[in-house]
């Protein structure tokens, strides 16, 4: 969906060039002439970015910032200011601004800073959206998730679920790997197929692949009936494999034909299984 933009200039030649350009772009643009006019517009609807100049007929940059603020915390705003008027651009950015541009301005470099800023609305709105789901999921409403860092773990897991990339998972005991992991499949395309979870480090080490793999009747003793494994129950779904490191190095190549080939060989049996299954490592 296009982004919408609301641009404040007085100056009637800046304000066409300046909207123009940002048509040109792909992106909506609403360009008014005065800070009257942008506060009514910020009352009335809701834009993904706001350009203003600082010294303006009507309201002043700094309400029309405010006002922005106010209504919509996460929209950027990016300040117009001549050279004589720094000092105000920089009280702005103190109290919430984007970034400014100084006037004249060249129309590729406010491109630029644009896409970074829309960008970065982009970021903010997605982190908010999973960490919502992440507490609607698992009624987790006290992650916490505020740091840099956290902001940053949240971005990558939007981008993560979008794919069917295999994952490794790296983390201390108990920081949430399994959470994580079950985050990444229910928003991804395979959220209706099963999640399938293995604690590598339970398994017995006589079982290991027979509870992997599954076996044939008759494939050992006891063996009186066909047993899927984990990993037929995870066909179409995504099979979550916690402390991989545990499992006998055997058992590793084995697993990495899956990544690889997209089959196994259940015991006993005479050929090898095509399995359609998304790893997520720990």
């Amino acid at each position: 969906m296009s982004k919408s933009i609301l641009v404040v200039e007085d100056e009637k030649i800046l304000r066409i060039s300046l909207t123009d350009a940002l048509k040109a772009e792909g992106y909506i643009v609403f360009p008014v002439a005065d800070g009257n006019e942008a506060l009514a517009a910020l009352t009335e609807g809701d834009f993904s970015l706001v350009i203003t100049d600082i010294r303006l007929p009507g309201a002043s940059g700094m309400e029309i910032l405010q006002k922005s603020l106010a209504e919509s915390p996460l929209t950027p705003v990016i300040m117009m200011t001549a050279y004589g008027s720094i000092k105000d651009a920089v009280s702005a950015i103190r109290a919430g601004a984007f970034d400014y541009i100084t006037k004249p301005f060249d129309l590729d470099e406010i491109l630029v800073t644009v896409a970074k800023a829309l960008e970065v609305q982009s970021m903010a709105e997605e982190n908010i959206r999973l960490k919502k789901e992440l507490s609607s999921y698992y009624g987790a409403p006290n992650i916490i998730g505020e740091s840099k860092a956290m902001q940053a773990v949240f971005a990558l897991l939007g981008k993560v679920s979008r794919t069917d990339s295999t994952v490794l998972i790296l983390g201390e005991s108990g920081t949430g790997k399994e959470l994580i992991a079950s985050t990444i499949h229910y928003h991804s395309a395979r959220k209706n197929k099963p999640i399938i979870r293995v604690n590598c480090a339970a398994l017995p080490a006589d079982l290991i692949e027979s509870e992997l793999f599954g076996y044939e009747k008759g494939a050992f003793s006891g063996a009186g009936a066909r047993k899927p494994g984990r990993f037929d129950l995870a066909d179409g779904g995504t099979i979550f494999l916690d402390e991989i490191g545990d499992l006998p190095l055997l058992t590793q190549t084995k697993i990495l034909r899956v990544l690889e080939e997209r089959t196994f060989e259940r015991l006993g049996a005479t050929g090898s299984e095509k399995v359609d299954v998304r790893i997520i490592a720990a």
